[in-house]
């Protein structure tokens, strides 16, 4: 057996695999770093909100019907979401049924948003999308975001429809996430099918490092009812990042009789559905993709090279194996990338 000769990581990985690889990863590439195409937009006339809670603007119908939520601004520097949300809140809004409430996340982190340093702000102290557990939120743990998540809780508890608005660092196909619960994947397949070009659909079982918004309980309880997806809209700071947010924020409200009906577009392609497997975390600090994958990239066969991790060789463990928000500078301990197969 050669010292190249591949042998398979103890703990069952299908996709780490131990190695003298023969092949030296690339240098990583830079940070995105480009000037925002469009300034963050103002938000001073919706900051205050309209119902006693920052930044939650609440609408009534005044007759029976769903709680219908698009949230945005989880990540304070993922504006393309708010700006959507701007656009909304300047036209008349009154729900033909049920209430709606149209929610700017973590205003904190936004207002510190510098445009010379677009890629830090996300947060203040910790990232709120990794807090929505029930145990975490009642006990003593306090940060900024923390009292956020409390302070936005009891609206979230009665929302039966969710759809929370983010977008990405890295270069990716447009997608929507959901937990593994059947009611989300419905509601997402829906809302893609109202799309010319729909997103792609992923469902996986949330986030190593703590439950998302979309993954509180009330969403993803098995024998709950209320449901909840997140859209990716594609790379942060681009003019196309936030026609899609607001496109899919307006279909998702029309969908639910929040706004007129809109015109439903003939797909100029079919949508592509695909389960997560696999969430890779970089082990080293070397970890680099082999090229600079975008996301929802599809990789046709199983066991091609897809990054070098220190000793270890990064390989789809199937056959058309999609690249989920691939990360090309994880830090080590972070996610890299997680695999899913397609449907």
């Amino acid at each position: 057996m050669s010292c190249a000769s591949k042998r398979q990581h103890s703990g069952k990985s299908t996709y780490r695999f131990r190695t003298l690889s023969e092949v030296l990863p690339p240098p990583l590439p830079a940070l995105p770093h480009a000037a925002p195409e469009a300034p963050p937009p103002d938000l001073t006339q919706w900051v205050q909100g309209n119902c006693g809670i920052r930044g939650v603007h609440h609408f009534e119908s005044h007759k029976p019907g769903p709680h219908i939520a698009v949230t945005a601004l989880m990540h304070g520097n993922e504006y393309a979401g708010a700006d959507a949300l701007a656009q909304i809140l300047a036209t008349p809004l009154q729900p033909t049924l049920g209430r709606l409430s149209l929610i700017f996340l973590n205003l904190e982190a936004y207002a510190a948003f510098d445009p010379r340093r677009p890629s830090q702000f996300r947060f203040v102290e910790e990232d709120m999308n990794r807090l929505w557990m029930p145990e975490l939120i009642r006990s003593a743990h306090s940060s900024v975001e923390m009292r956020r998540v409390r302070e936005l809780l009891p609206v979230i508890d009665t929302v039966d429809v969710l759809l929370d608005l983010h977008s990405m660092t890295w270069p990716s196909a447009t997608l929507l996430l959901t937990s593994m619960a059947e009611r989300n994947l419905l509601m997402a397949n829906t809302l893609a099918c109202g799309q010319a070009k729909p997103p792609q659909v992923v469902l996986d079982q949330g986030h190593p490092a703590g439950p998302r918004l979309i993954d509180y309980e009330r969403f993803s309880d098995p024998t709950g009812t209320a449901r909840a997806c997140l859209l990716e809209a594609g790379q942060h700071w681009t003019r196309s990042a936030t026609e899609q947010s607001l496109l899919t924020a307006r279909i998702f409200l029309a969908q639910h009789g929040m706004i007129p009906p809109l015109p439903v577009p003939a797909p100029t392609h079919s949508c592509v559905h695909a389960m997560v497997t696999d969430c890779v975390v970089a082990q080293t600090a070397g970890f680099a993709f082999i090229r600079s994958f975008m996301g929802g990239d599809i990789i046709e066969h199983a066991g091609t090279l897809i990054a070098i991790d220190g000793m270890d060789e990064i390989r789809t463990p199937y056959n058309n194996c999609m690249l989920v928000i691939p990360n090309l500078r994880p830090r080590r301990g972070h996610t890299a990338v997680r695999l899913a197969r397609v449907l």
